[in-house]
Parts: structure tokens; C-alpha cells; sequence
């Protein structure tokens, strides 16, 4: 089975670099995300077809109130999961991203399985080694953050009890 996500990926992979997907990809995903994850209650993504995927559930940075965030994270080896801010290579970073800065406490959804975790922003000694760890898993995805002008949020969520 892992054989065929690897063929998909190296297929779908680069679809989602180009601009039709980065342009409509951030009108179309995230509610046909949430569609899907509510009829599953929880335990389909659609991006987890292909990737790792999780909810990242966050607390507003100005507004606090609770908000949720379909995401791809990549494994990274030692029990936590990383996540990147790239926002389909949009000039601004998503708000999940400001919502962990100023709240680092926050909660996934994994398979159906909440759990806590505390967010860390990942720093520039350990950018280029934490995107060779995405990029084994989804080629070409640091791309977004050439294609986006900016220094795309990558965080390290590690789970707490």
C-alpha cells in the first residue's frame, strides 16, 4: 500500500504547485475539508488520503476564540508532528500560525484521537533540516515558500499529557 501513496504523491505533487491549485485551492480545500471531516466525524481527511493529516485546534490570537485548521504534518521521528505555515504559497501567513505564536497550547485530531500539544516555532538553525524532513514526504513542497515571497511558519507540536 505505502508503494501506491508514494506513486500518488510523486503524481499529485506536483499539481499542487502550480498557480490553478494555489489559486483555487485555498476556496476550494478548506470547506471540502471540513465537509469530509464532519461526515467522517473526524477520521477522513482528504488530504490524509495522501499525507499525514491532522486538525490543529487553536485558540484565536485576538478574537480567542477556539478555531480549527485541517492540516498535512509531517512525522519527525521522535513522536512529534511538524507543521508548515505555507498556505497554499498565499503572501500571508495563515492564522493558525499567529494563533499558535500567541497561544502555544493547543490540541489535534489525529485518525479521530485528540490530543494536547504545545507548539514550538521552529528556528533558523533547524529550518533547512526540518524541510528535508517534509520534502522526503511531499517533493517540491518548499517550493510554497520560494513561490510565496515570505519565510513560511514552520511549528514543532509536541504532545503533552
Amino acid at each position: 500500500m505505502s508503494a501506491v501513496v508514494g506513486v500518488v504523491r510523486r503524481l499529485v505533487a506536483p499539481l499542487s504547485r502550480t498557480r490553478l491549485f494555489r489559486r483555487v485551492g485555498p476556496t476550494i480545500m478548506p470547506p471540502l475539508e471540513r465537509f469530509v471531516t464532519w461526515v467522517s466525524r473526524g477520521r477522513v481527511q482528504i488530504s490524509g488520503l495522501l499525507v499525514p493529516s491532522l486538525v490543529l485546534h487553536t485558540v484565536g490570537a485576538r478574537s480567542g476564540e477556539p478555531r480549527d485548521a485541517p492540516l498535512m504534518y509531517t512525522p519527525d521521528g521522535s513522536g512529534r508532528a511538524i507543521v508548515a505555515g505555507s498556505n497554499f504559497a498565499g503572501e500571508r501567513h495563515p492564522a493558525w500560525t499567529t494563533n499558535l505564536l500567541a497561544h502555544p497550547d493547543a490540541a489535534i485530531t489525529v485518525r479521530g484521537t485528540t490530543m494536547k500539544v504545545r507548539a514550538t516555532l521552529i528556528g533558523d538553525d533547524e529550518r533547512d533540516a526540518t524541510w528535508a524532513i517534509i520534502e522526503r514526504q511531499w517533493p517540491g513542497y518548499r517550493g510554497y515558500e520560494r513561490t510565496s515571497g515570505r519565510v513560511v511558519r514552520l511549528f514543532r507540536l509536541q504532545p503533552v499529557r
